[in-house]
């Protein structure tokens, strides 16, 4: 006969709620699982189940009391946890939709800019297409298994009995600088084949004078932006299937 006890109880509670804490803060900024358009109840569906099957192979770790400030400091320190690991993540699409915003400026889509309810800001046509693609290549390169793999594994680099100051900020603050880096190198063909056309644009302006260029060099410009578009597409995908293995062996850099 099994004897419940309050100490049996709290230990139970204390094996669901606190991996769960890291595993929701995990899932709230990581992208395809941290997006807006999957709603809270099936996020905390998705955790729950994984806390269940997780919860069996983690470490042991101490019994706390959930409702005090202990408890509460503990399940806050997991959330942080959770957070930092999927920021290194969040940080690779971030770059590519610098990419996009820069290559739309340069374009003339910044009168075109809309609001995009994933990230509930305003963009670009040409951002938001960045974006996409790099969310199918992610998908199609089972990134989102990759990041629940490194997301079981930091529960045995980094477990719960160990304080957020085990953790490697700086090499997240690092990451975070090259954010500008790679969203610049990956607008480059943008940016320069734009100078190039708004240069030509001022000759012709130079030798012919009559020439309208404000009804021209909008159109050209955009037919221009376009086609180097449609030029850098099939080779996104390298650039960002290297930048997401670096952020997986960056969270783990983090956690050890």
């Amino acid at each position: 006969m099994i004897d419940f006890s309050s100490d049996l109880l709290q230990a139970w509670l204390s094996g669901l709620f606190i991996p769960l804490a890291r595993i929701l803060g995990f899932f709230s900024i990581v992208p395809f699982l941290g997006d807006k358009s999957i709603s809270l109840p099936v996020k905390i569906g998705l955790g729950l189940m994984l806390t269940l099957i997780v919860a069996q192979l983690i470490p042991a770790m101490p019994t706390v009391d959930l409702v005090s400030t202990q408890g509460m400091l503990v399940i806050a320190q997991q959330m942080i946890v959770g957070l930092a690991l999927g920021l290194t993540v969040r940080i690779v699409f971030a770059a590519f939709d610098l990419a996009g915003q820069v290559s739309g400026l340069m374009m003339g889509f910044g009168f075109a800019s809309f609001l995009n309810p994933e990230s509930g800001a305003s963009e670009t046509a040409i951002a938001t297409l960045f974006t996409t693609v790099a969310m199918l290549v992610f998908v199609s390169m089972d990134g989102h298994l990759m990041l629940i793999t490194a997301l079981v594994e930091s529960f045995y680099n980094l477990p719960l009995d160990m304080g957020v100051g085990n953790l490697s900020g700086f090499k997240i603050a690092r990451m975070g600088g090259e954010v500008f880096s790679t969203g610049l190198q990956l607008a480059m063909p943008v940016i320069a084949i734009m100078l190039i056309t708004n240069m030509a644009l001022a000759v012709l302006t130079r030798a012919a004078p009559q020439l309208n260029i404000f009804g021209i060099g909008f159109p050209i410009t955009l037919l221009v932006g376009m086609l180097m578009v449609a030029l850098m597409m099939p080779s996104l995908a390298e650039p960002f299937q290297r930048a997401i293995e670096r952020s997986v062996s960056v969270m783990d850099q983090v956690l050890k």
